[in-house]
């Protein structure tokens, strides 16, 4: 059997036949993991294929029998236009991955099989069942895969990187490493922990290691909190520091409370971390149930991760219940103050299967019911604080700002003299991507504090209480809005 994996990209940053060119943002672009963890998973008398709509044009008369598609909830429109047009050829079609599994009802519509959860034990009775003639092939509803146990030990086949050969110029790396699902914190926002649930599965160490031993010097760790373990994470860290390797990855904010534990990370390779510090704000923080977070002590905690010779990525939300116009210059001051080397900013937006979404729609500020509008460039609920209108132009000028050419090139230099060579190089080279996409996009913005009315609406702030709403955590890349969309959003959220 001829299987056909994809990943469907967004409109702005798909390549086609038409648009061949593929964007200069390999920076924000690494292995598509799943999909290579998936072709290790099938039997090898199958013959399998990846196609990346970011690097590569998908064919629509591909010679394949079946077709899988992974895919987030802003893709999902794109999902399932790709399963409806290979459907239309008589291809059987799969999809899997978070949107996938959080409504899988949905989607199930759309495709003839959903794979929900982790794919190790679903996919391969998908496809024994496609062998065997029992799955049904149409245009109705398919059938939903689930594991039939999720194992506190992962057993992971390690990725079939080759199929990535031809298009691996395009990602800074295509060596994507996963030692452990799931995360032991409970952040109410998390479609993380919706998905893999609270506990965290680790993969036996001696499979970790022979897996880091084939692949070259430079990669990524893509779990979504590396010290989840924190005794395995010490017997990684120690088992790593001979092998000379340099990687980034996601870490919550107390491992700055471990300095031999930092030092450690640090020996074994360790050059930047993504950190979800989401607000400074102390009631925005408790509201998503990430009071550990302790909003008071992040120049103490950032400046030991630093120190320590680890580069910062801030991931950060704004649009939160607490915030008010003038969130977005004082992020900006604390990026500055606490020497963050690089950002990803989103605006707070309810994925569905969180308690964020039903929060929101329980009372009534979901705004916008299309999947494509979710994937952290659009306002898609009523704000509180601002208008939908200040917060995306607030959201673009915070980005343009940060990722002005004279604050990259000051960050670089800062860098050389604090975390060191390798994650200063990292950080330039990211803050130049992120210039490049914002250019792309032509995302200005502009500050709605400076504007009329947005002191008195801060002042409002100040002395209103909010509800408790529950934030999400993403990245944002604004697209700069004319007056009349603008206007027509303002008209929308006021409905």
């Amino acid at each position: 059997m001829k299987i056909l994996l994809v990943v469907p990209a967004g409109e702005s940053v798909r390549v086609t036949r038409a648009v061949s060119k593929v964007p200069r943002r390999a920076m924000l672009r690494f292995s598509v993991l799943p999909l290579t963890i998936l072709a290790a998973l099938t039997p090898s008398e199958h013959e399998v294929r990846i196609v990346d709509e970011n690097v590569e044009a998908l064919d629509w008369e591909a010679d394949c029998d079946l077709v899988g598609v992974t895919f987030m909830t802003a893709l999902a429109p794109r999902a399932y236009e790709i399963a409806r047009r290979f459907r239309a050829r008589g291809k059987i079609t799969v999809g899997g991955g978070y949107h996938a599994t959080l409504c899988a009802d949905e989607a199930v519509q759309h495709f003839d099989a959903i794979v929900a959860g982790d794919a190790e034990g679903a996919w391969e009775q998908v496809l024994a069942e496609v062998a065997g003639g029992r799955l049904r092939v149409g245009t109705g509803p398919g059938v939903v895969y689930r594991a039939a146990e999720r194992p506190p030990v992962l057993r992971t086949p390690i990725p079939r990187r080759e199929l990535l050969d031809d298009t691996a110029g395009y990602y800074v790396t295509v060596n994507a490493v996963q030692i452990g699902r799931g995360c032991p914190h409970a952040c109410r926002y998390c479609s993380v922990t919706v998905f893999h649930g609270h506990q965290y599965r680790r993969r036996p160490m001696a499979d970790v290691l022979e897996e880091l031993r084939q692949i070259p010097p430079n990669f990524i760790f893509v779990d979504d909190n590396i010290i989840g373990d924190r005794a395995y994470a010490r017997e990684l860290f120690t088992a790593m520091a001979p092998l000379r390797k340099r990687w980034v990855s996601q870490c919550s904010i107390d491992i700055a409370d471990d300095p031999e534990l930092l030092r450690m990370a640090h020996e074994a390779g360790c050059c930047g971390l993504f950190i979800g510090i989401e607000t400074t704000n102390p009631e925005n923080l408790a509201a998503m149930d990430k009071q550990f977070n302790q909003s008071g002590r992040y120049p103490e905690r950032l400046a030991a991760i630093r120190r320590a010779g680890i580069g910062v990525i801030a991931g950060i939300i704004v649009g939160m219940d607490s915030d008010d116009t003038g969130v977005f210059e004082r992020t900006l001051h604390f990026l500055e103050e606490t020497g963050i080397d690089a950002m990803q900013l989103n605006i707070l937006t309810p994925l569905p299967g969180t308690p964020l979404h039903a929060d929101m729609a329980a009372a009534g500020r979901v705004k916008d019911h299309n999947w494509s509008h979710y994937d952290y460039r659009h306002v898609v609920f009523q704000p509180v604080g601002m208008n939908a209108v200040e917060l995306q132009a607030g959201a673009d000028w915070l980005y343009a700002q940060f990722y002005r050419f004279d604050r990259i090139l000051l960050r670089f230099a800062r860098g050389l003299f604090t975390v060191g060579v390798a994650a200063a190089w990292w950080s330039l080279r990211l803050g130049l991507t992120y210039r490049y996409d914002n250019r792309r996009e032509g995302i200005v913005g502009w500050n709605p504090a400076r504007r009329p009315g947005g002191a008195a609406r801060n002042a409002e702030m100040r002395g209103r209480k909010c509800p408790t709403i529950k934030p999400n955590v993403g990245v944002a890349i604004q697209r700069p809005m004319s007056k009349v969309v603008a206007g027509r959003l303002a008209a929308k959220m006021e409905d």
